[in-house]
């Protein structure tokens, strides 16, 4: 029962907060300053002269496996694993809350932006143009990072804990590189990503260490698939 209490902010609430307001003002500056994207393009429209078979395969792999499809069957595979497998709905429950709630929390992120993707009659050679105005920030990288981190908290304290953060690096980082080098978001939004995912997962740890195990306690046929503890340990 790792997950029954995550490391939290001392301010849960305050600090994603205002993290979220300087991701969004960050945003819109982005959006509205022409300057910066033309800064941004420059270093797409640079990568696109240089795309080769391996690392095309690469990015094109990544861009289903991090799709939303499977995000979905990523999580869902990994909580089903937890509950089924480790006979734990606590760590089952609680990462699959920090993986999702850090993911999602990007949907609401490019809501508020707006921001349209890169032109891609601007590349030398677009691999899979994606017009719209949701560029800000990328949901495949936040979902790599929210993954990241909460595998990074199930395996803390154990000897998975430096391999896993290790991994968890390399693959939000493949990951953003891919995004950029498919012409599909800004290096800016690829690192907003890792804010918004790291935002999302702190707000959800805080929120679980309130009330996580109180509605565990609500669910009784939980206690059939492994040990469940009452709000007072």
């Amino acid at each position: 029962m790792r997950m029954a209490a995550l490391p939290q902010l001392r301010h849960w609430i305050a600090v994603p907060i205002l993290a979220a307001l300087l991701i969004v003002a960050g945003g819109l500056a982005l959006r509205f300053i022409p300057a910066l994207t033309s800064a941004d393009m420059s270093v797409d429209a640079e990568l696109s002269h240089d795309h080769t078979p391996p690392l095309t395969a690469l990015a094109m792999a990544i861009n289903v496996v991090f799709s939303p499809a499977g995000g979905v069957l990523m999580i869902a595979a990994l909580c089903l694993y937890l509950l089924l497998v480790r006979r734990s709905p606590v760590n089952a429950i609680a990462t699959g809350l920090v993986a999702a709630g850090g993911w999602v929390s990007s949907e609401l992120f490019k809501l508020l932006v707006a921001r349209h993707r890169p032109d891609s009659t601007a590349l030398y050679n677009p691999l899979i143009p994606e017009p719209g105005t949701d560029s800000f920030p990328s949901g495949h990288v936040a979902l790599a990072s929210a993954l990241a981190i909460a595998v990074y908290l199930l395996a803390r304290g154990t000897k998975w804990q430096r391999p896993a953060a290790i991994l968890g690096i390399l693959v939000a980082m493949t990951v953003a590189f891919s995004r950029v080098y498919l012409g599909v978001h800004y290096p800016t939004d690829v690192t907003a990503s890792f804010l918004t995912a790291a935002t999302g997962a702190a707000f959800l740890t805080g929120l679980w260490n309130r009330f996580g195990l109180s509605l565990l306690a609500r669910m009784p046929f939980l206690a059939k698939l492994g040990p469940v503890p009452t709000p007072q340990g």
